[in-house]
């Protein structure tokens, strides 16, 4: 469990207070089944460490945990870093919802410029929106998906150059595996009410992908195959552990010279990242150089 100084988080954010009670171990927390309390939370998360002063969407959407959506730029920076890739870095966030989170988080941490695209108009609006009030307009650029179904085609150009993209998979294949799953949580934590589950639900566009994950990630291995020379590294969050397997021996098919396997921790939960490149050494170096 992640040790939140509450105390500091109410001064910058006193939305948070209404959501704040003192548990039996004595410690100030919140409710981590309340999904206002834990938007609350991370509302002032991003206000005190990383001088996020607006980040407002529909609480029907998808609301990202930010110790885990930093913990995955981190990684990426140390990617970049052991690359020797260190100018002008572009990142294309696949699927940035509503909350534009990874953007926000990668131009406060290390500088980074954005492309940021998704599929769904009214995620691109309310990311626009945050983009425009924190005045980040010259740092991230939106661009709308025309065809869900796909994950480059369409959002990149012949002249388009990205140091790397990043993308938080959508996990379930339909609505009723995203609300078992989403029950089976609140189950477990002893808070399952009708109006709980649906606000941990998000949207079906957020959290589904015909064919879950593992059709998802095979559908971006092959569309960068598409693109080999635009982008330095591809990468993308894998919840599922027994995808990898299969997503290997489709990126040798596919050209991949290198793929790599990035475990990552927060608190008990375990997940990983698989980035993967099809440049040569060569094609590498002219990159670096360049």
């Amino acid at each position: 469990m992640i040790d939140y100084d509450i105390e500091k988080l109410t001064e910058v954010f006193p939305e948070l207070i209404p959501h704040v009670f003192v548990n039996k171990y004595e410690k100030q927390t919140i409710d981590f089944a309340d999904a206002k309390a834990v938007k609350a939370l991370n509302t002032a998360l991003l206000k005190s460490h990383y001088n996020i002063e607006y980040w407002q969407f529909p609480d029907t959407n998808l609301c990202p945990p930010i110790p885990g959506r930093v913990d995955y730029i981190h990684h990426i920076a140390d990617l970049i870093r052991k690359s020797k890739i260190s100018k002008d870095i572009t990142v294309l966030d696949i699927g940035t919802g509503a909350s534009c989170i990874y953007p926000l988080l990668g131009n406060a941490e290390y500088n980074w410029k954005f492309v940021a695209t998704d599929a769904n108009k009214k995620s691109i609006a309310y990311a626009e929106k945050i983009i425009i009030k924190n005045k980040l307009k010259k740092e991230i650029q939106l661009k709308h998906q025309p065809v869900a179904e796909s994950v480059f085609k369409g959002v990149i150009s012949s002249n388009d150059k990205f140091s790397v993209s990043i993308c938080n998979p959508p996990f379930f294949k339909d609505e009723a595996e995203a609300f078992e799953a989403t029950t089976r949580k609140l189950k477990g934590l002893g808070k399952l009410t009708d109006a709980v589950t649906r606000n941990f639900a998000g949207q079906a566009h957020e959290l589904c992908f015909k064919g879950g994950e593992k059709a998802f990630l095979h559908t971006y291995l092959y569309e960068s195959s598409l693109f080999k020379t635009q982008c330095f590294w591809y990468t993308s969050l894998v919840s599922s552990k027994d995808n990898i397997k299969s997503m290997k021996k489709s990126l040798a098919k596919l050209g991949a010279t290198t793929v790599k396997v990035i475990e990552m921790s927060q608190g008990n939960k375990k997940s990983r990242v698989v980035a993967w490149t099809f440049l040569t050494e060569k094609e590498q170096q002219d990159w670096i150089n360049k």
